[in-house]
C-alpha cells in the first residue's frame, strides 16, 4: 500500500504521561511505516477505531509546527524541566524525518532549554543529528535507545518488514558512542520461540558490546487487543507451527507469565554482566537507572510490574 503523508500543525508538542519512568513524550509524526507486526501501537488505534490492521502505517500525520510549539511550551514558568522522552508512540527517525526535519528541530529546542531527553528508534537516520545531541548531552542528561530485537536475518525481515537491518542500527549506536553520547540497545520485543534462544540473546548482547553500549535492556512480546490479531494472523502465514503455542502461552491475556519471562531476562542480565556492559550506570528509557544492566519483566499484569517494566517499545 502507497503511504500518504497529512501535514498537520498540532496544538501542542508535550503529552503528559502516567505510569511510565517518565513524565512527558512527544512524537513530532503519528503512525509509522516500520510496519513491525508486533508493533504495541495498533492496540492504541483499535481503541480509537482507528486502522490497526495492514493499513496501519499507510498515513502518516505530520506535525509540521511540533517545533515551534515545544519552545513556547519549554518557555512558559511552569515549566519545571522534566524528562521527555521522544519516540513513544512512533519512530522519529522513519524515513519522513529525512524531508520534514521535525525531530531535529525537536531536538535543537530542547537542547537550546538544556532539557533532559531520552529517544528511543530503530532508525540509522538519527547519525545525521549528532552534532545536536552532542551539544545537548553537555548540559543535561541524554540516552539513546536503539530498538533491536534481534539479528536473526529471517526473525527481522519478516516481523520488522519497514526498518533498517539491525546492523545498521549497530553502526549508528557506534558512531554515537565515540561521540561521547550515552546510547545502547533493547532487545524488545523478544518473540517466544523465535528470537528467545540463548544463542540468538548472546549474538545481539555481544553485538552491543562491540558497538560501545552503555546498557542493555530486554523485554518480551506482550500482545494487547489490535496488536494480538494483527500478530497472531502474521504468525499464521509465517510460521504457522508456532501458532498454537502462542495461543497457549497467550491464553490468560496480553502478557506471558513469570515462569516464562523470568528466565530469558535473567539470561540477558547475566549476559550483560559478563560482557562488562552497564557498570558505568545503564541508562533504560525515562533516564531512570535499574539495579541491573537489563529492565526485567516481572508478573502476569501490568499491576505487578514497576513503571520502567511497562514502558512499551516502537515500533
Amino acid at each position: 500500500m502507497a503511504t500518504t503523508y497529512r501535514e498537520e500543525p498540532c496544538r501542542t508538542a508535550l503529552n503528559r504521561v502516567k505510569g511510565m519512568p517518565f513524565g512527558w513524550s512527544l512524537n513530532p509524526y503519528m503512525g509509522c511505516v516500520h510496519r513491525c507486526t508486533f508493533c504495541y501501537v495498533r492496540s492504541f488505534e483499535q481503541r480509537a477505531q482507528r486502522p490497526s490492521d495492514d493499513r496501519y502505517g499507510t498515513s502518516i500525520r505530520v506535525k509540521l509546527n511540533i517545533a515551534d510549539v515545544l519552545r513556547r511550551e519549554l518557555a512558559r514558568r511552569s515549566w519545571k524541566g522534566e524528562l521527555v522522552a521522544i519516540g513513544a508512540a512512533t519512530d522519529p527517525y522513519q524515513p519522513a524525518e529525512g524531508r520534514y526535519r521535525l525531530t531535529r528541530a525537536c531536538l535543537t529546542a530542547l537542547g537550546d532549554a538544556r532539557n533532559p531527553l531520552s529517544l528511543i528508534t530503530r532508525g540509522p537516520m538519527i547519525v545525521r543529528d549528532i552534532d545536536i545531541l552532542a551539544q545537548a548531552a553537555q548540559h543535561a542528561d541524554v540516552s539513546v535507545n536503539f530498538s533491536i530485537p534481534t539479528l536473526d536475518p529471517d526473525v527481522w525481515r519478516t516481523t520488522e518488514p519497514g526498518t533498517a537491518p539491525p546492523r545498521q542500527r549497530l553502526k549508528a549506536l557506534r558512531a554515537l558512542r565515540d561521540a561521547g553520547i550515552p546510547a545502547g540497545v533493547g532487545i524488545a520485543p523478544i518473540l517466544p520461540g523465535l528470537s528467545d534462544r540463548p544463542e540468538q540473546l548472546a549474538e545481539v548482547v555481544r553485538a552491543a558490546r562491540d558497538a560501545g553500549a552503555t546498557h542493555v535492556w530486554a523485554k518480551l512480546l506482550y500482545l494487547q487487543p489490535g496488536t494480538r490479531e494483527h500478530f497472531l494472523e502474521h504468525l499464521a502465514r509465517d510460521w504457522p507451527d508456532e501458532l498454537p503455542l502462542y495461543e497457549e502461552w497467550y491464553r490468560h491475556g496480553s502478557y506471558l507469565p513469570r515462569s516464562r519471562t523470568d528466565p530469558v531476562t535473567r539470561t540477558v542480565s547475566e549476559m550483560a554482566r559478563q560482557e562488562g556492559i552497564g557498570r558505568s550506570r545503564p541508562r533504560p528509557p525515562g533516564g531512570s537507572v535499574p539495579s541491573s544492566p537489563v529492565a526485567r519483566v516481572r508478573g502476569d499484569s501490568p499491576a505487578e510490574r514497576s513503571p520502567a517494566e511497562q514502558l512499551p517499545l516502537v515500533l
